[in-house]
């Protein structure tokens, strides 16, 4: 490639805050849940980057052929690959991308075709445009890319605080995720947290149903607490773990927990699962995310109530790992169910992609 900077390149980062910032020189776009990935163009060669620096070509063939035919011939973009599932973005869908089989992959590929969702312009023929300030980029992003069509995609963008808020309630549905704020006279800076990112949280009351030691080894310190909610059949699934402890807490807990460790197999609901420790979805599974950790689990007798901050649900389960907020000492394990959760109406994806939508 002859570009004016090589891959790999850092993209970059943001930090989280509460709530939309004030004041004027915002540029506000939706937070897309997909893989980050940087676009780098040089005529028949397509590069695509993860976050973590790594190739991504092989995962989505799919995409290197329309990105060939609508990109500038030299450009260097930074976006989002996503997928569009029936009732949003489906980042389920993605994980599944990320196997050895080439076979695999093209399979998926045909099934639940990517998307690529763009939002900045890092380079441009010749010129390197990471020191020009966001409003330019921006600019000509829009210019380089109004001609694009499906799979392909310009994220939506406003200066209007109040559009941006809008976002943040209505298409949480459609699997997008928040709002990212940037600074309309900021230039791009590799690996540094310049970007604000504005998630929805809420909070579950869950049943703890088991834990993973800290890897220090068994014995030393709790390493993470596994979490269970009721369906409305009375069968306690697994749906994600807290970790969110001090080394101080995590010692406590081995003791405070302990009596939850006596007979506890003889009526335990995951009792199959901690018996055979089999490789499937489930508390204690190994998956190719996460080879060469030791994810074996202990369970505890379902009794104590735990209250979690999350930010949203990717099917059955949280989406990332749960804040740990307290105990509930005042609730019985059967109360925590799945109805208490907080429900957002997907919205046909078409529409969330459509101009007149993003509108208002």
């Amino acid at each position: 490639m002859h570009l004016p900077f090589d891959p790999p390149l850092a993209p970059m980062l943001s930090t989280a805050a509460d709530d939309l910032p004030g004041g004027e020189g915002w540029l506000f776009e939706p937070k897309w849940d997909g893989f980050r990935t940087i676009v780098f163009r040089d005529g028949d060669e397509v590069f695509l980057q993860s976050r973590d620096e790594k190739p991504l070509n092989r995962y989505f063939p799919e995409l290197l052929e329309p990105l060939k035919a609508m990109l500038p011939s030299r450009c260097v973009l930074d976006g989002e690959i996503v997928i569009a599932g029936p009732a949003g973005l489906d980042f389920e869908a993605l994980l599944l991308r990320i196997h050895p089989a080439a076979s695999r992959v093209k399979l998926l590929a045909e099934q639940s075709p990517a998307s690529f969702v763009a939002w900045d312009l890092l380079a441009l023929g010749g010129e390197d445009l990471r020191e020009t300030p966001l409003a330019e980029r921006r600019a000509r992003l829009e210019n380089e890319l109004g001609g694009i069509r499906p799979p392909l995609h310009l994220s939506p963008s406003t200066l209007d605080r109040a559009l941006a808020a809008d976002w943040f309630q209505r298409f949480e549905g459609a699997g997008l995720d928040g709002v990212m704020a940037k600074r309309l006279d900021s230039p791009y800076r590799p690996g540094e947290r310049t970007m604000v990112k504005i998630k929805h949280t809420r909070t579950a009351d869950c049943v703890v149903a088991g834990f993973r030691w800290h890897k220090n080894g068994p014995g030393t310190m709790i390493g993470s607490l596994l979490l269970g909610l009721y369906d409305s059949n009375g069968t306690l699934h697994h749906v994600g773990v807290t970790s969110t402890f001090t080394n101080a807490v995590r010692k406590q807990l081995v003791e405070e927990l302990a009596p939850l460790r006596v007979d506890v197999l003889r009526d335990h609901p995951w009792r199959g699962w901690a018996e055979a420790q089999m490789e499937q979805r489930m508390p204690g599974a190994s998956s190719r995310w996460n080879r060469g950790k030791d994810l074996s689990w202990e369970p505890l007798r379902p009794e104590r109530v735990v209250e979690v901050a999350y930010d949203h649900m990717q099917g059955t389960r949280f989406r990332h790992g749960a804040r740990f907020l307290r105990w509930r000492f005042d609730k019985r394990a059967e109360e925590c169910k799945y109805d208490q959760l907080e429900v957002t109406p997907a919205f046909e994806l078409a529409r969330v992609f459509g101009w007149e939508e993003w509108d208002g």
